[in-house]
């Protein structure tokens, strides 16, 4: 495989990565130096901090993406190792659904507050999103599990 495309998708992976790190250091400080409204703050501090939680399972996914990316370049792409990956990605996927859907009732009462009924639906992006890669993790796993089997058949028949 030519490493052209798999240099484009770690230059991807680099820039999916690097804003949102840039934002949790960053954040946090600017957070601190400019607090929020305080009739607010009960309902976005609890929402902040999951999504500060957020942050560990989203560059733990970019790290087994990029993980899976250097198997292909070392032409181990058909191994277990890069189905495990898939794996890690799928709960990695998985666990940051969950935690949004753990935060939307912090957005509703913000919604509510503030009368804006758009960010409820805002607010369920990252779940879709999460689970969408997530069940794309797993069903490209199952097909890697398949595709493995099929080489190790052919293997033993030569």
């Amino acid at each position: 495989m030519k490493q052209s495309s798999t240099i484009f998708l770690k230059l991807a992976l680099f820039l999916m990565g690097a804003p949102i790190l840039a934002l949790a250091i960053y954040g946090i400080f600017y957070l601190a130096s400019n607090p929020v409204d305080p009739n607010y703050a009960s309902n976005l501090y609890p929402a902040l901090i999951i999504m500060y939680i957020s942050v560990i399972p989203y560059c733990a996914a970019l790290y087994q993406a990029f993980r899976l990316l250097m198997l292909i370049d070392n032409n181990e792409g058909f191994s277990n190792v890069s189905v495990e990956a898939l794996n890690k990605i799928k709960y990695c996927g998985l666990i940051i659904s969950g935690l949004y859907v753990v935060m939307l009732p912090f957005v509703y009462l913000v919604a509510e507050k503030d009368d804006a009924p758009g960010l409820i639906i805002i607010g369920m992006i990252p779940i879709f999103a999460s689970l969408v890669i997530a069940v794309f993790a797993a069903v490209l796993k199952r097909l890697l599990n398949e595709a493995i089997d099929i080489k190790s058949e052919n293997d033993y028949t030569v």
